[in-house]
C-alpha cells in the first residue's frame, strides 16, 4: 500500500464500521479467501466491495485488487509515532 502505508506501520481497525469509497479497509478477496489484505475501497458491488492497491508499481506481484468482503475499516495508524494519525485519503 505504498505510499499510504509502509512496512512496519501498525493500524487500529474497526470491524463492522461503515465504509465509504476511498477508505482503507481490511478485506478478504473473493478469489483468494485465505488472504487478509489492506486495500483502498473503490466502490460497492453486489455482496461486497471493489478494492485496489494504492501502488500501481505492484501490478502482477500478488493480489492487487478486485472484489472482496470488507471486514474492517482502518481508522488510525499508531506506529511509527512520526506517522501517527488517520491514513490520508487519495486526492
Amino acid at each position: 500500500m505504498l505510499p499510504t502505508l509502509r512496512p512496519g506501520d501498525c493500524l487500529v481497525v474497526r470491524p463492522g464500521a461503515r465504509v465509504r469509497a476511498g477508505d482503507l479497509v481490511v478485506a478478504r478477496p473473493w478469489t483468494r479467501p485465505e488472504l487478509l489484505v489492506v486495500k483502498r475501497a473503490v466502490e460497492p458491488v453486489v455482496g461486497g466491495w471493489l478494492v485496489a492497491s494504492d501502488n500501481p508499481a505492484v501490478a502482477g506481484q500478488g493480489w492487487t485488487g478486485g472484489e472482496a468482503d470488507v471486514l474492517a475499516r482502518v481508522v488510525l495508524r499508531y506506529w511509527p509515532v512520526s506517522r501517527f494519525g488517520p491514513p490520508r485519503r487519495l486526492a
